[in-house]
């Protein structure tokens, strides 16, 4: 056996053991992502203070996300990285869950969310980086992501009815180390530049592109209703009457799609700009109706039945807004630029729904919110349809 079939058996098996590390790594968040807010209100936070603390994580991520990325480019070893993180994860969320108090609560989810907040982006500039140059496409990784947060959520509901929401630490602990231990047979995920570039600061990759650093400031309106919702839904299926078990079904039904949405546009998906940006605002106007529908139900099963959209919704901006940052970031700055993405689903975003969102579902009503949600996302609608419709004429211009 040559040492280059040698090398690309180590490749194929390490690329298998990525996919089951995104199956576990995002099922292990999807625990938290659900029952977080859940928790917080049974130790007796009340919405506000529960939207505080949410908020806290996005601005840490603010600058744990360029920090990361910063390393990953420059050790160009993800895989290291990614360590660091679960492990600080890991250590962070067994200390938050020993203390009641709401001023340690919040300084101690600051700590966490610095590691847990760049952990997905992390994760896609890993698979970028290891199937750079070969047959594999994005979506074939991602849904593994899609799949484990799907059926790990579903499984915990039931589980935390037994346990109790106190013990939700002792859940996510358990999955945390089985994600550690997958991180064994891991890529390294490094790239070969041919050329040795001078190192790029966060600011000057942001910059390198005007229709990166657009489309960062757009994504923002459509992931602030997106990152309200990921915030309280749990809470409003709660509010309305809603089990775990439900909750868990929810989570269930909104990722289990994201599957044949990502293989679609692995299949269908051109690297063209152009036809990025008009994905974009298809999947924005859906959106909208996402939340005019969030506005006017009546049940918590009526939620459950929306949720199915989040596949299509959140699902096609990832996949679509994780392709066009590769395409338009060169791939030695690939971390950086998957950092700057992640910012506006996790980042500004995330500030402006923890914020303003609590104090929208207390004093205003979650109808109201909703609805509210669905202004700003057509503010975002308008915005890619103006940068679609420029393309669409530079392309005339230049034909």
């Amino acid at each position: 056996m040559t040492d280059q079939s040698v090398q690309a058996q180590v490749s194929e098996k390490s690329l298998n053991v990525l996919k089951r590390f995104n199956f576990f790594l995002y099922g292990t968040i999807a625990i938290l992502t659900s029952f977080f807010p859940l928790y917080f209100q049974e130790i007796g936070l009340s919405k506000v203070e529960i939207g505080m603390i949410m908020a806290g994580g996005p601005f840490i991520s603010i600058f744990a996300n360029p920090f990361w990325g910063y390393w990953s480019d420059r050790l160009q070893n993800v895989k290291r990285v990614l360590i660091m993180l679960l492990i600080g994860n890991l250590i962070a969320t067994i200390i938050v869950f020993q203390t009641k108090e709401y001023v340690f609560i919040f300084a101690l989810m600051l700590i966490f969310f610095f590691f847990n907040s760049p952990t997905f982006s992390q994760s896609n500039s890993l698979i970028l980086n290891a199937i750079e140059n070969t047959k594999h496409k994005f979506g074939a990784f991602r849904l593994w992501g899609s799949l484990g947060w799907a059926i790990i959520a579903v499984l915990a509901g039931p589980v935390l009815s037994w346990m109790g929401l106190l013990n939700l630490w002792v859940l996510y602990g358990i999955m945390m180390i089985v994600s550690l231990l997958f991180t064994i047979g891991l890529p390294q995920g490094r790239i070969a530049s041919k050329a040795k570039r001078e190192r790029q600061s966060y600011w000057k990759v942001m910059l390198s592109s005007k229709v990166f650093f657009v489309f960062v400031v757009l994504g923002v309106l459509i992931s602030v209703p997106n990152s309200i919702n990921q915030t309280f839904v749990s809470l409003y299926i709660s509010n309305l009457g809603g089990s775990n078990e439900l909750i868990g079904w929810s989570v269930f039904l909104s990722a289990i799609f994201e599957i044949p949405v990502f293989l679609l546009f692995d299949r269908f998906l051109k690297k063209s700009t152009k036809m990025m940006l008009g994905c974009l605002v298809a999947i924005s106007l859906l959106f909208v109706v996402r939340w005019l529908l969030m506005s006017i139900v009546s049940g918590p099963l009526d939620i459950i039945f929306i949720q199915v959209l989040h596949c299509i919704t959140f699902g096609g901006y990832y996949y679509v807004g994780t392709s066009l940052s590769a395409h338009l970031i060169p791939a030695e700055y690939r971390a950086t630029g998957q950092a700057i993405y992640a910012l506006t689903w996790g980042g500004i975003s995330g500030i402006i729904a923890g914020l303003f969102g609590g104090w929208m579902f207390e004093s205003l009503g979650p109808q109201t919110m909703y609805q509210i949600c669905a202004v700003i996302s057509v503010a975002g609608v308008i915005g890619f349809l103006s940068m679609w419709l420029a393309f669409s004429k530079r392309s005339e211009l230049a034909s």
